[in-house]
């Protein structure tokens, strides 16, 4: 019999190790964690956003764009679908494309992979770290590192998997959080802390701009995070590990343009003559901004009347659809859902994930330079690297 070792029972190395198994060879899965599927159970806030109908290159980011195609073609969407029903796992398929668990439960696809690998016969050793991987080439006919990356570094994050990729004379590429939120260099989005608006944020790349993204927008003590800010943090996070000048802005009110926005304030001020321009601004944006907003503008709250003059309401509604902050970091890998950077792709084979430089070595999921947008990306390409190694693995 075939033996393999699979470090790292996440995503990648769960289904792994599940197609290798069912071909009726002896897997043991090492995770250093106590469980397996730590990630997938705290992703989409235990929803689990378990992949997406479209998949496509134009959704990943690595320093070898192309890599990702063949996997995403061999094993996409409808090669993933009919593997999860046939373990009894069914999906909810959104109008967006993105794809749940039908029970919108994290708990559910972790538990259903873990007991279907087991029912398989494959050997489960937690709680246990590997540090000699030379060691376990010679004791094993194939060996897969689907370590992940230092992510989350509190669900088991780390960079091991990348320490044994040099090992055998892998490159590299510098590593970054993704889907992270940003610290902004502001003393006043601290007065902003809790309140939340769906907006755009648009990105700034050394003065240029790069992307617009929309959504949530929740601002915090450090700066800001929610679904705009996470879509367009890969690009700041990149830019900020180069040392370039980032910067975002933020649009809190998208459906109104300067005038009609500059125009709505005026009115009301006629209109309502009563209404201080705190007032106003209320039924616009949560208080907390509102208050804020004008603190940074020099603009007194309880300003009325024949005071809101048309100067005073085109430079509110100017802040206001186009708020502008400096980036200075990130919050780090431990907040970061995912990361960028990594094994260099170049060096493996992109049909079997094999390492072009160490045969029967295999490298799965997100211990590889290659990152994802938000809205089950990774876990799309973590199912199809996993497939393909297995695939090349048995042979079958």
């Amino acid at each position: 019999m075939k033996k393999v070792a699979i470090i790292g029972g996440g995503a990648s190395g769960l289904l792994c190790a599940i197609f290798c198994a069912k071909e009726n060879i002896l897997i043991d899965i090492f995770e250093q964690n106590s469980k397996c599927a730590k990630k997938i159970l705290v992703s989409g806030n235990g929803r689990c956003n378990i992949t997406n109908k479209n998949l496509s290159s134009n959704d990943y980011f690595s320093q070898n764009p192309s890599f990702v195609e063949f996997a995403l073609k061999e094993f996409g969407f409808l090669e993933f679908e009919k593997f999860c029903h046939s373990i009894g796992l069914l999906l909810d398929v959104k109008d967006d494309g993105r794809v749940y668990p039908l029970s919108n439960e994290a708990k559910s696809v972790a538990s259903l992979l873990i007991n279907y690998a087991k029912n398989l016969g494959v050997n489960f050793h937690t709680d246990t770290k590997i540090t000699d991987i030379k060691k376990f080439l010679s004791e094993y006919d194939s060996v897969v590192v689907a370590t992940g990356s230092q992510a989350a570094s509190h669900l088991g994050g780390n960079s091991d998997g990348l320490e044994f990729a040099k090992l055998f004379g892998h490159n590299v590429f510098p590593t970054y959080p993704s889907l992270v939120q940003l610290h902004l260099d502001s003393k006043i989005v601290k007065k902003m802390s809790g309140a939340k608006v769906d907006g755009k944020v648009t990105l700034f790349i050394n003065s240029k701009k790069e992307l617009t993204c929309s959504g949530d927008i929740l601002f915090s003590d450090y700066g800001a995070s929610g679904f705009a800010i996470l879509d367009i943090s890969q690009g700041a996070s990149v830019a900020l590990m180069e040392y370039s000048h980032v910067s975002i802005s933020i649009n809190l009110l998208p459906a109104f343009n300067a005038q009609k926005l500059s125009f709505h304030i005026s009115s009301l001020a006629q209109n309502m003559p009563q209404f201080t321009i705190l007032d106003i601004l209320s039924g616009l944006v949560p208080l907390k901004i509102a208050q804020a907003l004008l603190e940074d503008l020099d603009i007194l709250a309880s300003t009325c009347n024949n005071e809101i003059n048309i100067k005073l309401t085109k430079k509110i509604a100017n802040q206001l659809l186009n708020w502008r902050f400096d980036v200075t970091d990130t919050h780090g890998f431990r907040h970061g859902e995912v990361a960028g950077g990594g094994v260099d792709t170049t060096e493996i084979n992109p049909k079997t994930f094999e390492s072009l430089k160490q045969k029967n070595l295999y490298f799965c999921g997100e211990v590889l330079d290659v990152v994802g947008r938000r809205g089950g990306y990774n876990f799309a390409f973590a199912w199809a690297s996993g497939y393909l190694a297995a695939k090349d693995i048995a042979k079958f």
